[in-house]
């Protein structure tokens, strides 16, 4: 929940969306502080671009509220909810310079030129596209294109911004340059963001806040920490890390976790009400090598130059650790492991949610 002091920049109480039969949003509950940079993530189909045209009012609420800058608009259209949003697609006027493009919103709300073109040139500096707004569209590169499509949007100094994948139509480098570009305006401007992606990786470099979605439900709500080293459950572990959590079935046993016929003794362990059988999680990078704790035979080791992914087979699970260096595949044939235990989380069995430990 939000501080009883700071200002509000997003609320959805009891949000759902429906399309005839079909439930899309089940009870979406959000709130989003002034000038945080919120991320919604999940899969394709999880619900998130439905929600952020839900937002936008593009989709219309079958239930619920929505506030924006504590202002109820579940009902006004989109219009009205003082928002501004960057498409996946940078629908640009092709015959209009980058100029016009920028500043098209104010001239059909009849800002005077003199404003107009003042606010023009400082969100082109502010985007470093202040040498390009005479060419046309079609004279630039997909990254200045996103920029001119983000100008576009920052002139309206909205209390929302809502940016739909932005970054999905850009080859891998330039999306590591326009996510650094989107990591600097949002700390110069302090600007509200909600920020829809697939990619992960974005939402873990980008957020202030991340928003895990699963088919219409929200998993967790968690700073990008909370959700990368206390997910809320197996689906968000599995989720959210490149590679995923490894997760492997273990039994509990007085000295620890037993896995396979492998014993990880956990000291002041106190097994008190766990389940006999849990799944246990292990982040790749906190396996490393040259310990006692797992001895396994790689099935696979992929050299990435700085750091290597030793793959092996463990309790029936694909398991995947991440070691420093480079590791030769052809004279290995054994590896020792030392787990992490601080670092370990443990999920119901049953139910895939985190147990406390």
């Amino acid at each position: 929940m939000l501080d009883a002091t700071a200002l509000s920049a997003l609320e959805t109480r009891n949000l759902k969306k429906s399309y005839g039969a079909v439930d899309v949003l089940h009870d979406i509950n959000l709130d989003m502080a002034e000038g945080e940079f919120l991320v919604l993530v999940g899969p394709s189909g999880c619900g998130k671009s439905t929600l952020l045209n839900c937002i936008a009012g593009l989709e219309e609420i079958t239930a619920g509220s929505l506030m924006i800058g504590g202002r109820d608009v579940t009902q006004e259209p989109p219009k009205d909810r003082d928002i501004a949003m960057v498409f996946q697609s940078y629908a640009l006027y092709p015959t209009m310079s980058v100029g016009e493009n920028i500043g098209f919103g104010m001239r059909i709300r009849k800002v005077p030129k003199a404003q107009m073109d003042a606010k023009i040139k400082e969100v082109a500096t502010l985007l470093q596209i202040d040498h390009l707004l005479d060419r046309q569209p079609a004279q630039l590169s997909g990254g200045q294109r996103q920029r001119v499509a983000m100008g576009r949007a920052l002139v309206r100094d909205p209390k929302l911004f809502l940016f739909d994948e932005p970054l999905s139509n850009l080859d891998a480098k330039l999306r590591v340059e326009m996510r650094a570009e989107i990591k600097r305006l949002h700390k110069s401007t302090g600007a509200s963001i909600v920020y829809v992606t697939h990619d992960q990786i974005e939402a873990m470099t980008l957020a202030s806040r991340i928003v895990v979605l699963k088919d219409g439900y929200v998993q967790q709500v968690g700073t990008p920490e909370e959700i990368y080293d206390r997910p809320a459950n197996t689906f968000v572990a599995d989720f959210m890390g490149s590679p995923p959590m490894n997760l492997l079935p273990a039994k509990v046993v007085p000295e620890g976790l037993l896995i396979d016929d492998h014993l990880l003794t956990m000291p002041q362990w106190d097994a008190t009400g766990l389940p006999a059988k849990l799944t246990l999680g292990i982040r790749p990078e906190q396996m490393s090598i040259g310990g006692s704790d797992l001895r396994i035979t790689p099935t696979m080791i992929e050299n990435t130059g700085a750091e290597s992914y030793v793959s092996f087979m463990l309790a029936g699970a694909q398991l995947t650790a991440r070691v420093p260096g480079r590791m030769d595949e052809d004279s290995v044939t054994e590896v020792g492991f030392d787990v992490a235990r601080e670092k370990l989380c443990l999920f119901d069995g049953e139910t895939g949610a985190r147990i406390p430990v």
